[in-house]
């Protein structure tokens, strides 16, 4: 690369803030050219962090718009239903784009971005970093040279974690469709786009249930207090926020998900977040509406099946898939590939090359889209517009065929 790719980042949040610590890592590589964020502390901490004058900070992206082009791509990092209104915007002013998934929460504004990145020739990516991981790149090449044969079905599991459940879909900034997009969508379109990606074939029906069984009113024990800072019975509930964020802090972790409660990440800062805001509330007495558990079946153009089930009643960790193919099978976790071999009978434990920047694939992700950029090869993105437009229509029509009870055709 001859000079830096200039950034600018549209949502200084935690997902903006992260992928734009790529330049800081990488100078060489890339830099930040500016930032829109409506909150006074996230913009000038970040502002200060990158080192941005003055005229290239702003309260609104719409500000940016309004001058001429100053940076090679942006990355839109908002809530899920302002992504669309930039995305098209910027877009049409020539800028590359990164946009975080989802697309869009309804599938007319997916339509709307995809054909704006075609029109205007822009490279252009969204945020399934699991694609990107070193896992994922060793999987494919092993499925593509046949290690197991023609693939004919996957389990696949998203373990939440219990915790996590409660933290973002009970109490959290993506509990309700109204205010951010259903469970599949905000977290799970990840896997559907994953499975696609493995599958590499079409997915033509598919079928889905699901529902919010336990974090409901009717589950509320009796004597719970509104708040667990209140509660007599919160030493015996999982789901305490006193012990999730006050005792992550005093263990000295003050990192997400305790930093999205509040930018002051001391007990005392905490303990008035859990007081007063949403993340002191308890689990049973939230405006939440998502699913807290959800399976989707597939079926793919080339016969191939796959099942997805996505629960919030598990410990943390990481993903677990299962690949039946005509000549082995794989097990899989995100770390580790162990492949059993029907002609030989013999397993292979298989260590797949680290993921640039992290197992998370955001660093992979960022380097692909950067490079991309520098080089003008969108042949770098492997989550361009149309393919990522066919696996969020895959998620839209799971929701649809969980809320009508049938299978959906695509």
């Amino acid at each position: 690369m001859t000079k830096p790719v200039k950034l600018i980042i549209i949502g200084a949040g935690s997902r903006g803030s992260g992928y734009a610590e790529y330049a800081s890592a990488f100078p060489e590589q890339a830099c930040i050219a500016g930032v829109a964020e409506p909150r006074d502390y996230y913009r000038e901490h970040f502002a200060q962090r990158h080192h941005l004058p003055p005229e290239s900070v702003f309260s609104d992206w719409r500000e940016i718009t309004q001058r001429p082009r100053f940076a090679d791509a942006v990355l839109i990092c908002t809530q899920d239903a302002m992504h669309a209104e930039p995305a098209i915007a910027f877009a049409r002013m020539g800028y590359h784009i990164l946009l975080e998934k989802p697309m869009a929460p309804n599938l007319a504004d997916c339509r709307r971005i995809a054909e704006a990145a075609v029109k205007h020739g822009i490279i252009f990516a969204v945020c399934h970093v699991l694609r990107y991981t070193g896992y994922t790149r060793r999987l494919k090449e092993m499925l593509d040279a046949g290690v197991i044969g023609k693939v004919i079905s996957i389990q696949h599991l998203e373990p939440l974690g219990y915790w996590h459940q409660a933290h973002t879909y009970v109490r959290g900034n993506f509990r309700n469709t109204a205010l951010s997009s259903p469970m599949l969508l905000s977290k799970a379109c990840h896997d559907l786009d994953w499975i696609r990606h493995i599958v590499n074939e079409r997915c033509v029906k598919i079928s889905s249930f699901g529902n919010l069984s336990h974090f409901r009113k009717e589950c509320r024990p009796a004597g719970a207090a509104e708040r667990c800072l209140d509660c007599g019975l919160e030493a015996q509930c999982p789901y305490s926020a006193v012990r999730l964020y006050l005792g992550s802090v005093k263990a000295g972790k003050t990192v997400w998900p305790v930093n999205v409660l509040t930018p002051d990440v001391t007990p005392a800062g905490v303990t008035e977040a859990l007081r007063a805001g949403p993340y002191g509330r308890c689990v049973y007495a939230c405006d939440n509406d998502v699913v807290d558990h959800q399976v989707v079946n597939m079926e793919f153009a080339g016969g191939q099946t796959a099942v997805f089930t996505m629960t919030g009643f598990t410990r943390y960790r990481r993903r677990q898939t299962r690949l039946f193919g005509t000549r082995g099978e794989i097990y899989g976790d995100g770390e580790k590939i162990q492949v059993y071999d029907f002609l030989t009978e013999q397993t292979e434990n298989i260590d797949p090359p680290a993921t640039p920047g992290g197992a998370g694939g955001g660093g992979a992700l960022m380097k692909a889209f950067v490079t991309a950029v520098a080089q003008n090869n969108p042949a770098l993105i492997l989550s361009g517009p149309k393919e990522t437009l066919e696996t969020h229509n895959m998620v839209f029509a799971a929701e649809q065929s969980r809320n009508i009870g049938r299978v959906v055709t695509l």
